[in-house]
């Protein structure tokens, strides 16, 4: 079945065994990993969460099926998580959704599925399962996003605090509830201790988010300038820049690229595809220089990569920063050897 917004989150707060299947789909990655942890809230600190992705059921298309119908082996509630699905998990979801038995809810992140996908018309076809469009909120939505999250954290937010907030973290929902958390640790906010949120505090914790701050680790990777994003990653770490806003970035920018790369395959100079894509005058010698450095395969690897590492740096329980600062510097070390 299609969901609203207000229809998938009250069905991951309050699983049901009638539904089996909970498809979060769409470029909003931080917004449906946000929905995901409201089931793994709802099934509660003690609940077995299994972790899956769209590689290792493509594998075993059988293995989400199985995973769903197990019991845990100490009698605690289960739950499956899956990253990065994709079209090539669709066996693996027919297969669950026709199971017999499938007792554990199963909770399904796929950024790179289109709302037209085999996988989402088949979730949406289904009675055991929801499918849900994440897409990125937009400025009056993320506004009353981060009221809401403040409130949450016992803050009351002053007039302007959260456009603020909203323009710090570019509308990304997991550094903007990163920055809050932080803000109410400052505060020493909680819902039985409410306090007030005002432009002081901000400007007293508020991380240094904006773009400018980032965009030389974004074109050492463009440029293959391994030494120099080794230097940028270092200086973000120190000052305590999320990695997810420059990840962000980045796939921004290579898809970009991508797009720009692809009209130049089918026979348009560089230079006319960089005024049609209306690039900043000061810019686009950099985008040509990369439009002739990048072929479309590496670029499609390099956005794989990126979001990879997005995720790394979001799963919990592992040393995802580390890891992908690891995957972007041996990325950028590879387009350093093409020259």
């Amino acid at each position: 079945m299609k969901a609203n917004a207000s229809q998938i989150r009250q069905a991951l707060a309050a699983p049901r065994p009638a539904v089996r299947f909970h498809l979060l789909h769409g470029p909003d990655e931080a917004g449906a990993d946000a929905l995901a942890r409201v089931l793994g809230e709802a099934m509660g600190k003690g609940a077995e969460r299994v972790d899956l992705d769209g590689a290792t059921l493509k594998a075993d298309p059988a293995r989400l099926a199985d995973e769903a119908a197990s019991m845990s082996l100490f009698g605690d509630r289960r739950w499956i998580r899956i990253t990065g699905l994709g079209e090539e998990s669709l066996a693996a979801v027919t297969a669950l959704l026709e199971a017999e038995n499938a007792g554990n809810p199963v909770v399904a992140i796929a950024p790179s599925v289109k709302a037209t996908g085999k996988v989402v018309k088949l979730a949406q076809d289904s009675p055991a399962a929801l499918a849900f469009a994440c897409y990125p909120p937009n400025a009056q939505d993320a506004e009353r996003l981060a009221v809401s999250l403040a409130t949450e954290q016992g803050m009351r937010a002053a007039p302007g605090v959260a456009a603020r907030m909203v323009a710090a973290s570019g509308g990304d929902r997991a550094v903007l509830a990163r920055e809050i958390d932080k803000l109410a640790l400052f505060l020493d906010a909680a819902p039985d201790r409410p306090r007030d949120l005002d432009h002081e505090a901000l400007d007293a914790v508020g991380a240094a988010l904006d773009e400018a701050e980032t965009s030389l680790a974004v074109e050492a990777v463009v440029e293959g300038r391994a030494d120099l994003l080794a230097v940028e990653l270092a200086r973000m770490s120190d000052s305590g820049t999320s990695p997810i806003m420059w990840l962000r970035q980045l796939v921004r920018r290579l898809g970009s690229l991508a797009d720009m790369r692809a009209d130049v395959a089918r026979g348009e100079p560089a230079d006319s595809v960089v005024k049609r894509h209306r690039v900043f005058w000061k810019e686009e010698q950099a985008t040509m220089r990369a439009l002739r450095r990048w072929s479309p395969v590496m670029l499609a690897d390099a956005l794989g990569r990126a979001r990879a590492a997005e995720r790394a740096v979001m799963a919990s329980g592992n040393a995802g920063p580390v890891l992908a600062d690891h995957a972007i510097l041996t990325l950028t070390r590879a387009v350093t050897k093409r020259g």
